[in-house]
Parts: C-alpha cells; structure tokens; sequence
C-alpha cells in the first residue's frame, strides 16, 4: 500500500523585494528540519528555505557570492553566539539565517527574506 504525503493548508510564504507581495514557495510538509530547499522566484533568483529543529522558518538568497554556485541550500545549519546560521557546503563561510550576513567576512552578506507559513486559499 502506498500513502500520500500528508499535506496541510500552511504553505511557506516569502515577502517579496520591493512589491509588499507574498510568494507561495511550498506546503509547509515538504520541509525537513535541519534542511534546506531551493525555491525559484518569479525574477528568476533562487532562495534558500530553512526549517529549524525548533520550527522556525528562515530563507536567504541561495547564490554562495564567494563562488557564484546556487548551493546554500545545501549547506549545514548551526549557531555561534545565539545566532543561526547556514554554512556553505563549498568553501564553509557562514551566514547569519535571520539577517544574511556573512559572518567570516563582515564587508560580504546575502539577502535575507521574511517568510512565513500561512494557510493559503486554493
């Protein structure tokens, strides 16, 4: 027997730049804590989309600017002093998840996006 995946109507939204608009990325089931997933935006970036353990949401931009590559997506989570961060699975620089601030290089950041999980009319 085969079971669907369970879905819900919470879906993780992204306050988009400049519009005041909410992006639908994904059902919020679809997250695995501790893991991140890339989300294409309608201009054509790409986010990276974090769930905690503690099941909190997070998104930044998924482009690693120290190489050019759409993996921080891929990259492993973590805290220093209270504040979580993603490391990139490439050259492991740090970004802070709530403000996009590199932390191993204070004059780089990537953006960091408000996001939410709300229950969404289909």
């Amino acid at each position: 027997m085969t079971l669907a995946p369970e879905t819900t109507d919470l879906k993780v939204q992204l306050l988009l730049d400049g519009t005041g608009d909410w992006f639908t990325v994904c059902d919020l089931t679809l997250l695995t804590p501790g893991r991140g997933v890339a989300a294409l935006l309608p201009d054509g970036r790409q986010a990276a989309i974090f769930l905690d353990r503690t099941g909190r949401l997070y998104a930044i931009d998924n482009r690693d600017p120290f190489t050019g590559a759409a993996v921080l997506s891929r990259g492993l989570l973590g805290s220093a002093q209270g504040r979580p961060f993603v490391a990139s699975p490439l050259l492991k620089q740090r970004f802070d998840l709530e403000s996009g601030r590199c932390l191993d290089d204070d004059e780089v950041a990537v953006t960091a996006y408000e996001v939410r999980s709300a229950g969404v009319a289909v």
